[in-house]
């Protein structure tokens, strides 16, 4: 499969995934559907069924790729539900957040209604051992949730911390995607561990670029204001290494939390002027040369080539 045939079919797939994922979500419980519709209607990047769908076609078409697909993107959207209860969030993909407008408790049950549709593709496979992947992938993503609050309790911010943190809200299941793939294929073991090796590597550049956004970003594309990880308390790459350099000043405000006027603005100017800006995009560099790297052992396609460019993507992602 060449690099335009593969541009070619990846839209096509898109589009039955969004069938499939109506058809999959749909229920006769009105709440459900109003918020499974918000979610499939806000659509989102969909990074992970396309990295679901490049891996098995890097690997020529994996059965049950589809399945892959939706399973990782259920699993994802139903921590989305979950978080944004917990995080105390807004909005979601620019709309209210989904417990805000219909409570607590059938947020939580619908998060719960995609686990199950979740599990229901994974019988399909009938593949145990995508179910102990997906399983593996599950528990990492809600030990990393769960740090980021203890992180913040205790005020245990270091490097280590932070890249465990995000293994584990990210990379884990964006592993799962690419893996999963794999897995599928019966692939050896090398092409396993290079699909395995981009998943995660991959995964850690996505988080990092998306905390680099969330200070460094510009408010109207990202179409929500920059700021919101230090207001809720969370201590990211950016504003780890800023505490190292400017202690007093940084201390303060994540201590309330950029509630003072300025506060944000300040860390920006901060960041720019010290030059850790540029330290963590050179860190952004590092993880997508790793990620690319890793796909070395499989043979020259398009999807090989997709895959490529959307770990390079990151360098420049705006939003």
């Amino acid at each position: 499969m060449n690099a335009d045939t593969t541009r070619t079919s990846l839209p096509a797939f898109v589009a039955e995934f969004e069938l499939r994922i109506r058809e999959l979500l749909r229920s006769d419980v009105e709440f459900i559907q109003l918020i499974e519709e918000d979610l499939v209607s806000a659509g989102g990047k969909r990074i992970r069924p396309r990295l679901a769908f490049l891996s098995s076609s890097a690997l020529g078409g994996v059965p049950f790729e589809m399945e892959l697909a939706l399973a990782v993107e259920l699993l994802h959207s139903a921590t989305l539900l979950h978080d944004d209860l917990v995080d105390d969030a807004e909005t979601r993909r620019g709309r209210e957040a989904a417990y805000r407008k219909y409570g607590n408790a059938v947020s939580v049950l619908s998060g719960d209604y995609l686990l199950s549709r979740v599990l229901y593709l994974l019988a399909r496979t009938g593949r145990i051992e995508l179910v102990e992947l997906f399983a593996e992938a599950a528990r990492r993503l809600a030990e990393g949730e769960v740090l980021q609050f203890q992180v913040a309790a205790y005020q245990e911010y270091s490097e280590e911390q932070y890249y465990r943190i995000i293994e584990g809200k990210t990379a884990a299941l964006m592993t799962a995607a690419t893996e999963g793939a794999a897995l599928l294929a019966d692939a050896p073991r090398n092409i396993r561990a290079a699909l395995r090796d981009f998943g995660y590597h991959y995964g850690m550049a996505f988080q990092m670029r998306d905390d680099y956004l969330d200070l460094m970003g510009d408010e109207k594309r990202l179409g929500k204001p920059v700021g919101g990880d230090v207001r809720e308390g969370k201590v990211t790459l950016i504003t780890y290494w800023l505490m190292q350099q400017h202690p007093q000043e940084v201390n303060e405000i994540l201590l309330r939390r950029a509630s003072a006027p300025g506060d944000v603005e300040k860390l920006r100017y901060l960041a720019e002027s010290s030059g850790v800006a540029t330290r963590v995009v050179a860190a952004i560099e590092e993880r997508v040369g790793r990620a690319v790297s890793s796909l070395s052992p499989l043979a020259d396609s398009g999807a090989k080539v997709a895959l490529e460019e959307l770990a390079l993507a990151e360098l420049q992602r705006l939003q």
